[in-house]
């Protein structure tokens, strides 16, 4: 049989295509080996949200090529569809694929092997309008199940390359949704992620369709599904449809990812983003009565150009005034090619780290507030893996439904499956050095089973 090795950078949407793209392989005869083994064939999937994501791209290209002069590298990703060029001049790249036409990899590769000659299947993506469609009908090593349902964005804001890497917003047809959706629960995951670059902007290109219709109909056609996670949502996004949705479901989780990136009105605009604070605020109101619990975790882009020590504080104190169970916080970063990277007034890396780290102590102090509510509560967690400890081989480690981290110990049968727990302690309960780095947040907790 034929090898293929994969390399994935970048975001959940890029890890779910690589299991499309190695489904593909698969159902042409290949065997999958781990990347630092020698193979027939290395797909890297690359990134390009930053200047740095091209650059770790070009490394693990590099090193593929270095250490296997002899196999057939090929590239795909967003660094790929928007630099296409600069990577055929690595020397050794056999192929170059973008965000598209994925399901040519196989006779591109194919082709290439018959003529030795370098193959550049990148397309543009700004004229496409059809989603490309990659079923994943199980996952290598996750028992958490992502379901890609759209592609592309049409935000444009000025700090973001996507919309140039992903292109325009196309939806996934309902009806391939929801078969995926059942081919996955009936391969045993009791969990979904509704995933993709701009998540629920799903259905914006459709005439009479949604996404509230879509999560309804995920609810009641998808037999033995458990739990419905959104991998992200924007505030515009957050109808009365879909809030009435959320109020009356029974299997969507109680963990919403809002990004914010900044809570300064003035920020906001120059970011072209399309909500004001208020709005926002309004929004969490509106949603946190229909989910009553909720975690809302968010991202936020400190120094942005421009911001000042007022406009920061106008963000940290609406952080507050939110109460987050977890930020994902960011400096910003000068992404080539973006209007943001050509605005004056670019904040010095020195005060923006001391921003960063400010922001970071914020979101611990939050996730610690929000867990310790949980103390004495009985949840349902879906343990994923067991945890790296020599002295504690039975530690398992999971998700709630509203994304609290848990750790105990049990059984490799409980792994993938829904375990009741009691939560009897937050903090950081572990004494050895490798439980402080890896238990170092304030959402870790103590647990014991209950059935």
């Amino acid at each position: 049989m034929p090898t293929v090795a994969f390399h994935t950078l970048g975001c959940k949407v890029n890890h779910y295509e690589t299991e499309g793209i190695w489904n593909m392989f698969k159902d042409n005869g290949y065997e999958r080996v781990e990347f630092d083994r020698q193979s027939d064939v290395y797909v890297i999937n690359t990134c390009t949200v930053t200047n740095t994501g091209d650059k770790k791209s070009r490394q693990i290209i590099r090193r593929a090529v270095r250490e296997n002069p002899e196999a057939v590298v090929c590239v795909t990703g967003c660094y790929a569809q928007t630099s296409p060029g600069e990577i055929m001049e690595i020397p050794g790249v056999d192929i170059v694929v973008g965000t598209q036409n994925r399901k040519s990899m196989i006779g591109y590769i194919e082709e290439h092997l018959k003529t030795r000659e370098p193959i550049n299947g990148v397309t543009n993506i700004m004229k496409n309008r059809v989603f490309e469609e990659m079923d994943v009908p199980e996952f290598t090593d996750r028992t958490r199940a992502s379901l890609k349902i759209q592609e592309g964005c049409n935000n444009f804001c000025t700090f973001c390359i996507i919309p140039w890497s992903r292109g325009l917003l196309r939806s996934r047809r309902p009806e391939d949704v929801i078969v995926q959706a059942q081919r996955l629960v009936d391969a045993g995951y009791k969990e979904i992620v509704l995933t993709g670059i701009h998540t629920a902007g799903y259905g914006e290109d459709m005439n009479d369709y949604n996404f509230a219709k879509l999560l309804r109909e995920l609810e009641t056609k998808v037999d033995g599904l458990k739990r419905i996670r959104i991998s992200s949502i924007e505030a515009s996004q957050i109808t009365d449809e879909v809030i009435d949705v959320l109020d009356k479901s029974e299997k969507i989780v109680r963990h919403l990812h809002i990004p914010l990136q900044s809570g300064s009105d003035t920020v906001l605009e120059r970011m072209r983003r399309k909500y004001s604070s208020e709005y926002y605020k309004q929004k969490v109101e509106k949603i946190r009565k229909a989910l009553p619990g909720l975690a809302i975790t968010s991202d936020v882009i400190v120094g942005f150009p421009g911001e000042t020590e007022e406009e920061f504080m106008e963000t940290y104190n609406f952080i507050k005034e939110i109460g987050y169970s977890e930020l994902h916080v960011f400096p910003f970063s000068r992404r080539t090619g973006t209007p943001a990277a050509r605005m004056k007034e670019q904040v010095d890396d020195a005060v923006k780290d001391h921003r960063v780290h400010r922001m970071i102590e914020l979101s611990d102090q939050l996730a610690n507030e929000y867990a310790s509510e949980y103390e004495n509560e009985v949840l349902e967690v879906i343990p994923e893996e067991r945890m790296p400890d020599q002295n504690n081989p039975d530690l398992l480690v999971g998700y709630t439904d509203n994304y609290l981290k848990v750790v105990f110990s049990g059984s490799q049968e409980m792994i993938g499956q829904i375990v009741r727990v009691k939560i009897t302690k937050s903090g950081y309960p572990y004494n050895e050095g490798t439980f402080v780095r890896i238990m170092d947040k304030a959402t870790n907790k103590n647990i014991e089973v209950i059935s």
